[in-house]
C-alpha cells in the first residue's frame, strides 16, 4: 500500500493528481529560488494572510495549499514525501474527482478555520500540511472503523506516521498548529462519506492497466517477489526518512 515500486513514469501514469499536485507546489517552490523576484510575486499574492483576507481575497484559503516558503527546506520535503507515500493509494482507492476534491477540502476547510482561530490580522501561513493532515485523518478513520481497507502492517505503520506527525505539530516552532489539527479532523468527519464502498488498495489493478494499455503480459508473482524481499525494511526505512525529514525542518527554522 505505501510501497512505492513503481518506476517514474509508472508512478504519473497511475497516480496524475497526487503528481500534479507534488509537481505544482516543487514547481513554485523552485521558482522562488531561480527567479526571487517572480517568487515574490507568487508568494505575495498566495500567501494566507488574514488582512488581505478580511479585505475579501478569498482565493487565500486555497493558494497557501500549494505554496512554501522559499526557506523553508524541511516543510516542502517533508510535505512531498507524504504525499509521495500516503497519496497515491487514496487516489486509486476514492477515484481522482473524489480524491481532488477531499484534499482541497481538508486544506481549505483548514485554512477557513485558521482565518477564524488565529485573530491577528497579520498572522500568515503557507503549505500543504492541512490539506496533507486531512489524508492522515482519513486514515485514521480507515484504521478504527474500516479495518478491511488497510492491513495491520500498514495500519501501524501509518499510525506511527500519524503520532510522530502530531507531536511535531505542538513543539516545532513556526507551526500552523490550528491547521493541522482542523486539516485532521476535516478528513476524519469525511470518513464516513468517502469510504463506505470504496475497494481496498491494489497493485494489480495498476498492473492490468498496464496490461490492457500495452498489451504486454507479465510475471503474476513479480510484485510479490519484490514486496516479500525487501519488505522487513520498508517500515525502519519509512520511519527513518520522516525522522530525517523532521530534524531537518527543525535545524531550517533554527539557522
Amino acid at each position: 500500500m505505501f510501497i512505492r515500486t513503481e518506476s517514474f513514469k509508472d508512478f504519473l501514469h497511475f497516480y496524475p493528481i497526487v503528481s500534479i499536485i507534488i509537481g505544482l507546489q516543487i514547481g513554485l517552490w523552485l521558482i522562488s529560488w531561480i527567479v526571487p523576484p517572480i517568487g515574490e510575486i507568487i508568494y505575495d499574492y498566495g500567501v494566507g494572510m488574514n488582512l488581505k483576507i478580511s479585505t475579501g481575497e478569498y482565493w487565500r484559503f486555497i493558494t497557501p495549499i500549494f505554496l512554501h516558503s522559499q526557506h523553508g527546506t524541511g516543510h516542502i520535503l517533508f510535505n512531498s514525501f507524504a504525499l509521495v507515500l500516503f497519496a497515491p493509494a487514496l487516489e486509486q482507492m476514492l477515484g481522482k474527482a473524489k480524491f481532488i476534491s477531499t484534499y482541497l477540502f481538508t486544506g481549505v476547510i483548514a485554512n477557513i478555520l485558521t482565518y477564524i482561530a488565529e485573530p491577528s490580522p497579520f498572522y500568515t501561513h503557507v503549505g500543504a500540511s492541512g490539506a496533507i493532515f486531512g489524508l492522515f485523518g482519513l486514515y485514521l478513520f480507515m484504521i478504527l472503523f474500516e479495518k478491511r481497507l488497510i492491513d495491520p502492517q500498514n495500519a501501524k505503520l501509518v499510525t506511527i506516521i500519524i503520532v510522530i506527525s502530531l507531536i511535531m505539530t505542538f513543539i516545532r516552532p513556526g507551526i500552523n498548529i490550528a491547521g493541522h489539527l482542523f486539516g485532521f479532523i476535516g478528513g476524519f468527519a469525511l470518513g464516513p462519506l468517502l469510504l463506505k464502498n470504496v475497494q481496498p488498495f491494489s497493485p494489480w489493478r495498476n498492473q492490468r492497466r498496464t496490461k490492457e494499455s500495452n498489451d504486454i503480459g507479465f510475471d503474476p508473482n513479480r510484485w510479490n517477489k519484490k514486496r516479500y524481499r525487501i519488505k522487513p525494511y520498508i517500515r525502519p526505512i519509512i520511519i527513518s526518512i520522516f525522522v530525517i525529514l523532521v530534524i531537518l525542518g527543525l535545524l531550517s527554522s533554527l539557522l
